[in-house]
């Protein structure tokens, strides 16, 4: 076979396929067109989820009669400098082949009004062939309409995924444009159904955070903490959801470089490993956040879509990306997510008194804040005392030899002054209940005081390390010859971290000294989960690369375990503990340590409002 050049008609569809995938694909590129055009106002309209037909309308500032059929030749392109320099984009598209490939395969009418001209234009192309501009009629801007998308190319129209899920994809490219572009207005209706109409804001941060609710819902706008830092000319703002409020897919991780949404595995990894010791394997945070940086220092011609980008620097926007979160999370203390509130309020209400009362009946107290400052304001202000104040320097509360004495003798008369309240009993041995200025607070006790504990060892590993407390008697715990010679070989490491053990005979070891914090704690339940977990490391991962798994396990069997009775010194000395320890609003496993209702909720439980 001889080598030959390809048709121009073949060679424009294989471009297509590049660029063009389904209509999400012509979504995308229309929109960043008309952002790119300085629009005000974006309308997309969509027909059988876009394979009937595709039309974006915007506002911006339009074409002129000769430069329509620029618009519809490949390589043709007003985004970029006179130069050429592809190291210096501040457009979202620049590559000159989303029109002219969309043309290729669909009916394609394009018509504009520049701005400042009396008259529209119109240029219409079939199978990628423009013919002549005509008269039209509209106002300035432009709008695009693409018509039986891969008529030309059927055996790609036979790929489509379900209609449904092709509206998913549509609908997920306007919905993460619109959040980067809280100052432009975004409309999307399919076949006659309003999937989302938003005007323009103004005002940038208030703007942008109800253009994230109104994608992301109303729980993340209620609990969600601000972002804002800046490292060497990058700079990171956006918002990220409190550790309780978190979803089973990372779906809801939104994230944005220069305006431009992308999905890049460094960016999610960076999410990940702040949210590390917070959340549970499985559960993922959610977060929009937004990276601005000097174009010359990413690369966003990496893919034909334009969805990854390269930064030059990698390790400095991870670096910034995890260390803003950490302090954000930290700063926000004890807080936990309203909608754990919310579900119990939901799980206490009769079956069908929610779906009676709607959506709003299961969101009482919750209302969105008139501006998010006050809550940036108190998560930074309020109830943080460090980790070496006196009530955080109090040990594991002692076994409580005589009955539990009322909750309501201390502390009688000042639940105004703690954000934990006062307790005021324990139920079932396991669950502390206080009562806070407007409500009731409900505590596991075991929960809060795993994440105290775990909060304790890291601040003792990074300042002189973790204090060994030796046994008395000496424990031995009996296991699997295999699992004792898992443990036998990271011997030393773990003497780092306060746990000196030791062969022991075949099949057991000896327990010689424990971290000081943990107390007296389930030894045996210890070195089992540990011995269990050394079975899932590689021989070549070092107990410091598992830092924080190995804290979290001798946290978990240190704490207060449930079922133990605590008298009221020691159920309000766990309250204040929780309001001067980071992250005290969940355990060491991703679930809320306690549910907080308000005085005015648990009064609508009994029909009193």
């Amino acid at each position: 076979m001889t080598i030959r050049l390809l048709p121009e008609g073949v060679i424009n569809r294989i471009a297509a396929g590049e660029v063009i995938e389904r209509p999400a694909s012509v979504v995308k590129e229309l929109v960043e067109n008309a952002i790119d055009a300085s629009a005000r106002s974006v309308e997309v309209t969509l027909e059988e989820s876009g394979r009937r037909l595709i039309r974006v309308a915007d506002d911006g500032r339009g074409m002129d009669r000769d430069e329509l059929p620029l618009a519809l030749a490949r390589h043709a392109t007003s985004k970029l400098a006179e130069d050429g320099d592809l190291w210096s984009i501040a457009t979202l598209g620049f590559r000159g082949e989303a029109l002219p490939s969309i043309a290729a395969v669909s009916r394609l009418t394009l018509a504009s009004r520049a701005a400042g001209s009396d008259n529209a234009w119109s240029i219409e192309a079939a199978g990628g062939e423009p013919g002549a501009p005509t008269p039209a009629a509209r106002p300035q801007g432009t709008t695009v309409t693409v018509a039986d998308l891969f008529y030309a190319t059927p055996a790609r129209l036979k790929f489509l995924k379900a209609p449904r899920t092709e509206l998913g994809h549509a609908a997920d490219v306007v919905n993460r444009l619109a959040m980067c572009h809280p100052d432009i207005g975004f409309t999307l209706v399919d076949d006659g159904r309003t999937l989302l109409r938003d005007g323009p804001h103004e005002d940038a941060p208030v703007g942008r955070l109800a253009r994230l609710a109104l994608v992301m819902g109303r729980d993340f706008a209620q609990n969600a903490l601000p972002i804002d830092a800046e490292r060497e000319g990058v700079r990171l703002t956006g918002y990220a959801a409190l550790p309780t409020l978190n979803r089973a897919s990372a779906q809801h991780q939104y994230l944005f470089v220069n305006g431009r949404p992308v999905r890049d595995r460094l960016l999610h990894g960076a999410v990940r490993a702040a949210y590390a010791d917070l959340l549970h394997r499985g559960r993922h945070p959610m977060a929009a956040l937004f990276v601005d940086l000097p174009p010359d220092t990413v690369d966003v011609n990496v893919h034909p879509t334009k969805a990854e980008v390269r930064f030059r620097d990698a390790a400095l926007v991870r670096g910034l990306i995890v260390g803003a979160l950490k302090r954000s999370l930290a700063a926000a203390g004890h807080h936990a997510a309203t909608t754990v509130a919310d579900d119990t309020l939901a799980a206490m209400r009769p079956q069908g008194a929610a779906s009676r009362g709607g959506a709003a009946a299961t969101r009482g107290y919750g209302a969105p804040p008139p501006s998010h400052a006050p809550l940036l304001a108190e998560a930074q202000t309020r109830y943080q005392a460090p980790l070496d104040a006196p009530s955080a320097r109090v040990e594991s509360p002692p076994p409580a030899d005589e009955a539990a004495t009322p909750a309501a003798e201390a502390g009688d008369g000042l639940p105004a002054a703690y954000p934990l309240g006062v307790a005021r009993g324990q139920v079932h041995g396991t669950y502390v209940v206080a009562q806070t200025e407007d409500g009731i607070v409900i505590v596991d006790q075991h929960a809060a005081h795993e994440r105290i504990v775990y909060e304790r060892m890291k601040v003792a590993l990074a300042d002189s390390g973790i204090q060994s407390q030796i046994l008395l008697i000496p424990e031995v715990i009996e296991l699997d010859e295999a699992a004792v010679g898992r443990l036998e070989a990271r011997a030393s490491e773990f003497a780092d971290l306060g746990l000196v053990l030791e062969r022991f005979g075949p099949g057991a070891v000896v327990v010689r000294e424990v971290p000081a914090l943990i107390g007296n704690g389930d030894t045996q339940g210890l070195v089992q989960d540990l011995a269990d977990e050394l079975a899932d490391w590689d021989d070549a991962t070092t107990l410091r690369q598992r830092l924080g798994d190995v804290c979290s396990t001798l946290a978990c069997h240190g704490s207060v375990r449930a079922g133990r009775r605590l008298n009221a010194d020691e159920m309000n000395e766990l309250l204040r503990q929780m309001e001067a320890t980071p992250h005290a609003g969940q355990c060491n496993h991703g679930r809320p340590t306690y549910v907080e209702l308000k005085l005015a909720d648990i009064e609508r439980l009994f029909g009193r409002r």
